[in-house]
């Protein structure tokens, strides 16, 4: 790629950011325009480039192209878990709670026995995988549910919360179910164990450690006046950064580390980090949407040019069903309406998460079946890019819509009990008094 490709993307993201807002009007969302715009434009800017699937690695000829991906990650990974109070998520959120807990396995459970049963050549441990790595969600891809005051609070929130605490959740899983497929296929059980060890070990350690310290440093720092808002925010996204390469050197999971440090940095904070909430909305979007353009213009080629129907039915069934489904179940006995558990179950976007951890895997283990892991994948986030895109903001107008009518007669409702009561009470004090 010579200057003059880049010159003409950044010309691109200059010209979105002039009609960011007309744009956000529109059914067209930011991370279409950027995964379209790379897969319409980027033989242009790359040429022919497509790599193997053992090359779309840090260790492979193509790694290059992954390093913003990765880093994107490791800083949303690292800011959305920070913004997220434990105390008050184990009190107060129920909702998320149950689709984090009962969802989640439920969905990768349904998603790994049909893998299986489609014909698409995994082994049942695969399949499980493919399951697992699809679970991470990415609010980002459906912003209008989270813009839309009209959406109820509760709702907005959930969503928000789970898509920030189920990609650092499905990790952990992902390496354990990776692990044992690669030993099943290599036949080294002790290779795959030590090195799962190794990840799931170093990587929470590292990051609970920089984590807690970082947070101590800064509290401290900032009872002294030492730091500006700027400083503050070098200093939160640079632990980001220690979090990852630490845990990499030390043959941990850098993407756990970088979660589970946020995690603890957020929580152990004296008081909020202001830079962290505003980072997710300029250079975090701006970050996200350069990498959807090189998924789009180098990753998802490869995948189109292996079409295979089996693929896009599986990639399909992946958003509605095997999503919508254990949603529902795992919501059951909270007394939600069901059009609140589809609204849910449906808006669980696939996005760059699910990439890079297909990436991971491939990159770390021996899988018989990686190219179709890498290719179903790959798909499923291109539906999700466009299915999620377009539908987000009428859908979050009609269940608004509904929402605010439905807590209108929950509130005429509980008037007319009120009223009933109180009449009730009032006939049985003249009764006494006569």
């Amino acid at each position: 790629m010579d200057h003059h490709s880049v010159l003409f993307i950044l010309l691109l993201f200059l010209c979105f950011g002039l009609v960011s807002k007309r744009i956000a009007g529109t059914p067209v969302t930011p991370p279409m325009l950027f995964a379209g715009g790379g897969l319409l434009l980027g033989e242009m800017f790359f040429g022919a480039v497509h790599f193997p699937v053992e090359h779309m690695h840090a260790g492979g000829d193509g790694g290059w192209m992954l390093i913003l991906p990765e880093a994107t990650l490791v800083l949303v990974l690292f800011s959305d878990a920070a913004r997220i109070n434990l105390r008050r998520l184990i009190n107060d959120h129920i909702v998320p709670q149950r689709m984090l807990l009962f969802g989640m396995p439920l969905g990768i459970a349904l998603g790994g026995a049909l893998a299986y049963v489609l014909p698409l050549g995994l082994s049942p441990f695969e399949g499980m995988l493919l399951a697992a790595i699809l679970t991470p969600t990415d609010a980002a891809l459906g912003q209008a549910v989270l813009n839309d005051e009209k959406v109820p609070e509760r709702i907005r929130r959930s969503v928000n919360v789970e898509s920030g605490l189920n990609d650092g959740i499905a990790l952990p899983v992902i390496l354990i179910i990776a692990s044992v497929a690669s030993a099943m296929a290599s036949h080294e059980m002790t290779n795959w164990v030590h090195f799962a060890a190794l990840q799931l070990v170093f990587g929470p350690a590292v990051g609970i450690a920089v984590g807690y310290a970082g947070a101590k440093l800064l509290s401290r720092a900032d009872a002294h006046g030492w730091m500006s808002e700027e400083g503050e925010g070098i200093f939160s996204l640079v632990l980001a950064g220690i979090c990852f390469l630490a845990a990499e050197a030390l043959q941990g999971n850098g993407f756990i580390a970088a979660f589970l440090g946020g995690l603890v940095f957020g929580n152990k904070l004296e008081r909020p980090c202001k830079y962290l909430f505003e980072f997710v909305e300029t250079e975090g979007q701006l970050l996200t949407l350069g990498s959807f353009f090189i998924f789009g213009a180098l990753l998802l080629p490869p995948a189109l040019a292996a079409f295979n129907p089996w693929h896009w039915l599986y990639g399909a069934l992946s958003l509605t069903v095997l999503r919508m489904l254990p949603i529902a179940l795992s919501l059951a006995g909270l007394h939600l309406k069901m059009q609140t558990k589809l609204f849910l179950g449906w808006f669980g976007p696939r996005g760059l998460a699910s990439v890079l951890f297909v990436l991971l895997v491939i990159s770390k283990t021996e899988l018989t079946h990686a190219e179709t892991l890498v290719n179903i994948v790959f798909i499923t986030v291109l539906l999700s890019i466009f299915l999620h895109g377009l539908s987000a903001a009428p859908l979050a107008k009609l269940y608004g819509a509904a929402a605010a009518e439905f807590h209108g007669y929950e509130e005429h409702r509980k008037r007319g009990e009120r009223f009933l009561r109180t009449r009730e009470v009032r006939g049985k004090v003249r009764a006494k008094s006569r």
